[in-house]
């Protein structure tokens, strides 16, 4: 299970997290707003299974150095 969320990607997950659970705690919006675990739990741990399925990557792709001289 490698990484495949960015950066923003995740922040922007994390949040949509918090605010979810947030509305829900406080009953604002219905208890579906619980579903905003899912949302928190895959931007901290940085994968996502639907994006997996999908062929998606919005993390960077990192590049070694070629061993070939210019």
């Amino acid at each position: 299970m490698s990484t495949n969320e960015g950066t923003l990607d995740r922040g922007i997950r994390i949040v949509l997290g918090l605010v979810l659970i947030w509305l829900a705690v406080t009953g604002r919006w219905s208890p579906w707003g619980w579903i905003g675990v899912l949302p928190l739990i895959t931007g901290i741990v940085g994968f996502c299974g639907l994006y997996q399925l999908l062929g998606i990557k919005t993390c960077p792709t990192r590049t070694g150095k070629s061993s070939q001289s210019p």
